[in-house]
């Protein structure tokens, strides 16, 4: 047998055999990282596919899984591709964690994330491009393991710092802030002890508010936060300081149990909603405020200040959802977290895409025009009401740990040999029949190259 015919033979045995590469459609999209070229179809991450996204869907995969058994996994970011293939799986430098990830204008992803300095858990907030698939800058912040963080501008960060008890002196610093990169200074801070008293909330000694989200509003002029051990979503006014909306109370369960992710729309008539990720209530709810209703109140319900227009899934369908975001759509794209999954649902609850990134999905961001979108609230789109969901898939744990498998391998990790190994994984991402031909060809022009120089030696 002739050394080419042995080279092909192992190609063929490494590889094994390769199905025909799906081709992508026509999904239109708007930024290069969305674009409508074909790619191949990973489908070992892939449920339910109605519709194609209008966007790359970068999800902030947190690393840690719950089933069979409890472990620390790896954190990374993984973009998936309008019909759910997988783009790219990146695991950024150092990081423990990883938390909220905010598409930016230009397309880089602004990440916030925790690392360890000498045994600590400490802040690190990551400018990264997903072309270069490289860091812009980073920086490393004397926050502990801070869930969320805004990109004001090139500078400035808005900051959720959630755990800064100090029981030697019996006081906690857990506050709203802005903290400029450059100068490590802290321009501007609000601060949760000086609105609350210590006996609402967690242990005020150690995670008392966990705030775990802020978003800036209303022109920059306001903070939407989510101090989640509160069990409520707050407007903080920057100029006054004061608390200008509440939606929730502390143990006020029914309303919002240990939230995450909330966010602020207005109606065509301009009235303040709030879209929560209701996560220990399994569920998704949206708030409009009562016209004429005292905004801080808190209170919801019949006579409450807040009226609950939607509601969406319950325990039978969720499994602790922590970010849900409205879609220009109209839709509502879900971070279910310990279902692994990401889902883009309907108004009435109905699944048009789904994909799986195991394991413990922590924020998911449809990249589109910039910075996530603020689409209809469900009542300007006539749909108010209770809904379960449906259309979804029903994914086994062994179809998780495939899915697992080939992220693993998209991102340069396991074996070499397997079908979740490295080769497999560039097949995979490239395409399995160029990969093979392309190989297949190098091959073809090696074994000239050697024949003739056989015949000059």
């Amino acid at each position: 047998m002739s050394r080419l015919a042995v080279a092909v033979l192992a190609v063929c045995l490494v590889l094994g055999p390769v199905a025909p590469v799906a081709a992508q459609d026509g999904a239109a999209t708007t930024t290069a990282n969305a674009t409508a070229e074909p790619t191949p179809e990973l489908g070992a991450c892939t449920g339910t596919m109605a519709n194609p996204a209008d966007g790359v869907t970068v999800v902030s995969v947190q690393g840690a899984r719950f089933r069979p058994e409890v472990k620390k996994t790896t954190a990374r970011l993984v973009a998936f591709g309008p019909r759910g293939n997988v783009r790219w799986v990146h695991e950024p430098d150092g990081v423990v964690w990883s938390y909220d990830v905010d598409p930016l204008e230009n397309g880089d992803l602004f990440l916030t994330a925790t690392t360890r300095v000498e045994g600590e858990g400490k802040t690190k907030f990551i400018r990264f491009d997903p072309e270069t698939q490289e860091p812009v800058w980073s920086v490393t912040a004397d926050f502990h393991d801070t869930h969320d963080a805004d990109l004001l501008d090139e500078h400035r960060i808005a900051v959720a710092n959630m755990r800064d008890p100090d029981p030697a002196n019996g006081t906690n610093g857990d506050s709203l802030l802005v903290y400029n990169r450059t100068s490590g200074e802290t321009e501007w801070e609000w601060f949760f002890d000086d609105h609350y008293p210590p006996g609402v909330g967690g242990n005020y000694s150690d995670d008392w508010t966990h705030v775990n989200d802020i978003d800036p509003i209303r022109g920059g002029e306001a903070f939407l936060a989510s101090p989640r051990n509160l069990d409520q979503a707050i407007i903080v006014n920057r100029s006054t300081g004061e608390i200008d909306a509440r939606l929730g109370r502390d143990d006020r369960r029914s309303v919002l149990f240990e939230q995450h992710n909330p966010m602020y729309l207005e109606s065509d008539s301009g009235r303040p909603t709030m879209l929560v990720a209701d996560s220990e209530n399994d569920r998704l709810v949206e708030y409009q405020l009562r016209e004429g209703a005292n905004a801080t109140a808190g209170t919801a319900g019949p006579q409450g200040a807040w009226e609950r227009t939607w509601t969406l899934g319950s325990a039978d369908s969720f499994e602790w959802p922590r970010d849900a975001d409205r879609l220009a759509n109209g839709n509502t794209l879900v971070g279910d977290s310990r279902h692994n999954r990401v889902l883009e649902v309907t108004p009435e609850g109905e699944v048009v895409w789904e994909v799986y990134a195991p394991w413990l999905v922590y924020d998911v961001a449809r990249v589109t025009n910039g910075n996530e979108d603020g689409g209809p609230t469900i009542a300007d789109q006539g749909a108010s009401g209770e809904y379960n969901l449906s259309g979804d898939t029903a994914f086994s744990l062994a179809e998780q740990e495939e899915c697992a498998a080939t992220l693993d391998a998209a991102a340069g990790r396991g074996s070499f040999l397997s079908s979740g190994g490295a080769v497999g994984g560039v097949v995979q991402r490239l395409g399995g029949v160029p990969v093979v031909v392309g190989i297949v060809g190098l091959l073809v022009a090696v074994g000239a190259a050697l024949r003739f120089r056989d015949r000059l030696v």
